[in-house]
């Protein structure tokens, strides 16, 4: 054990031996450097808490090299004007070392949040941008440590997908959000206040001729089978039903009263509702093959195709078809566009497309998806039409409730 000044011509002067040797500074108490027998050289700090019987304990500034002696020296004051303080750098050091990610933070979101409090095709988003978005660029940021100018800058290198930008902020804010008020990993969200991006709201609705388009895509992926018949027939319903992407994938044929010419949704995204099926609805469903749980299913018929993958199918369909900046979120427009045309008031617009839940009894709900029904079949006899080329004809609905279709 050698004392005197540390410098760099101090430590490059210090020999290593068959032990590891130390070097401690003779200005600054507890200011030290050891050096190994292979010849590595490390500043360090030592000191002790609690009075001269307190325990001693070491804390590692940096390898010499990597650090100058310097920048030691500056560092090793700071950790001793931590001490006088009262503090203990090596436990805080140990506390860092031990604190989750980014990445396992946005584990625990997903499992103790997202799974219990939010609905399965909610669940499928935020799954996937966290591991597009989230996981990839701040995974490794230690969770205290993630700040707001970090989150800007991340933000910012998304802003040629707003709206996927925008998602994944709100999804990150959320985690930051639990992180500070439930879990106590940190004092504040730093994701508050950064700006989201604009975003151009779209209310397009397909006209007969793109819907022809998209029927020859459909029948022609069929015809290849390039694309899996589940997402083929996902893609159909949400174009003759108007229901959204996560209840289609969600639907089961429990749910599905063909007797009665409607879908019966126990969970959708406002509550529990009935979706009246037009004629060539109900037609299409019942010549399904019911082969599993799931009306819209992948290649296990137990499990439902995920919202990611219908994502990643439409992109391809929609190139296909010329159309490729057509969204599948667009055949709702259409449903509730053609609905209007076809003289339906904004009451009856809005029971169609299930924009708010239905707080009546059953029997009033029955009584209304009789109109409703008629409507239905209206708007979906001209997206069917479309869809096939314009050449078939008009589809008769099914015989009324009670009823077995022929």
């Amino acid at each position: 054990m050698a004392q005197g000044k540390i410098s760099k011509r101090s430590v490059d002067a210090l020999k290593p031996g068959e032990r590891d040797a130390y070097l401690w500074d003779s200005e600054l108490a507890g200011f030290g450097l050891k050096v190994t027998p292979a010849g590595g050289r490390t500043y360090l700090v030592q000191y002790r808490l609690g009075g001269r019987k307190g325990r001693t304990r070491r804390v590692t500034i940096g390898k010499h090299g990597t650090v100058t002696a310097d920048k030691a020296r500056e560092a090793a004051k700071r950790l001793l004007g931590q001490v006088a303080n009262g503090q203990d750098p090596a436990e805080r050091k140990t506390r860092a070392r031990n604190e989750p990610t980014v990445k396992e933070l946005a584990d625990r979101y997903l499992e103790e949040h997202v799974a219990v409090h939010n609905k399965p095709s909610q669940g499928q988003r935020a799954r996937a941008l966290v591991r597009r978005q989230i996981k990839p660029a701040l995974g490794n940021i230690a969770v205290s440590r993630l700040t707001r100018a970090e989150v800007k800058e991340w933000h910012h290198a998304l802003r040629k997908t707003p709206y996927e930008a925008n998602r994944a902020l709100a999804c990150l804010s959320k985690m930051m959000s639990l992180a500070c008020k439930d879990w106590e990993l940190r004092p504040d969200n730093p994701c508050l206040g950064v700006k989201r991006f604009e975003e151009q709201k779209r209310e397009r609705f397909f006209s007969d001729q793109d819907l022809k388009r998209i029927g020859e895509t459909l029948a022609q992926a069929d015809k290849n089978r390039s694309e899996l018949p589940g997402a083929l027939h996902a893609i159909r319903l949400l174009a003759m039903t108007g229901m959204r992407l996560g209840e289609v994938l969600g639907l089961r044929w429990d749910d599905v009263d063909l007797a009665n010419g409607a879908i019966r949704l126990p969970d959708a995204k406002a509550g529990a509702r009935t979706v009246p099926l037009g004629a060539p609805a109900m037609a299409f469903l019942v010549n399904l093959e019911q082969a599993g749980d799931y009306v819209a299913a992948g290649t296990d018929a137990e499990q439902p195709l995920t919202v990611d993958y219908m994502e990643k199918v439409w992109q391809r369909l929609r190139v296909k078809a010329g159309l490729p900046d057509a969204r599948m979120h667009d055949f709702r427009h259409t449903t509730g566009t053609y609905a209007g045309q076809a003289g339906l008031n904004a009451f009856m617009v809005r029971d169609l497309l299930g924009h708010k839940t239905l707080a009546m009894t059953g029997r009033y709900v029955e009584r209304a998806t009789d109109p409703l029904r008629e409507a239905a079949t209206s708007v979906s006899n001209r997206v069917a039409r479309a869809l096939d080329g314009g050449e078939s004809g008009e589809v008769v609905p099914l015989p009324g409730r009670g009823q077995k279709p022929a």
